[in-house]
């Protein structure tokens, strides 16, 4: 069965850290570009951060740009998004998606894990 899991999520206070982890049973994740997505709700999912297959390139949206980085660790099969400098208005839903046909990025994605929560308040 094709799933991508997503874990490492929490609650933390303003300026602290979490690291999410993107797993995948099913997929070898080193072929594909990885998305990592957030949804508040009643907005849009929007995409936050993505990193290419060989990791040669990462893309950050301008709200976390300098606070989160994305990584991947193709040996263990899984795709990190590193959080510093939590906000309150990081808190949100973190899905992380693949697109099958996708090894650069942007993509569509096709493919979505079921997301961790993260939510950050004093």
């Amino acid at each position: 069965q094709l799933q991508l899991v997503e874990s490492g999520g929490g609650s933390v206070q303003p300026g602290g850290s979490l690291r999410l982890s993107c797993t995948a049973s099913g997929w070898i994740l080193e072929y594909y570009a990885i998305g990592w997505f957030r949804q508040v709700p009643g907005e849009e999912r929007r995409g936050i951060s993505c990193i290419s297959a060989s990791g040669d390139t990462t893309t950050y949206h301008d709200s976390v740009k300098g606070r989160f980085t994305i990584s991947r660790d193709n040996a263990h099969n899984t795709v990190y998004l590193q959080l510093n400098n939590l906000k309150p208005e990081d808190t949100a839903v973190y899905y992380c998606a693949l697109d099958i046909g996708s090894s650069i990025c942007p993509f569509g994605p096709g493919y979505w894990g079921q997301g961790t929560q993260v939510t950050v308040s004093s």
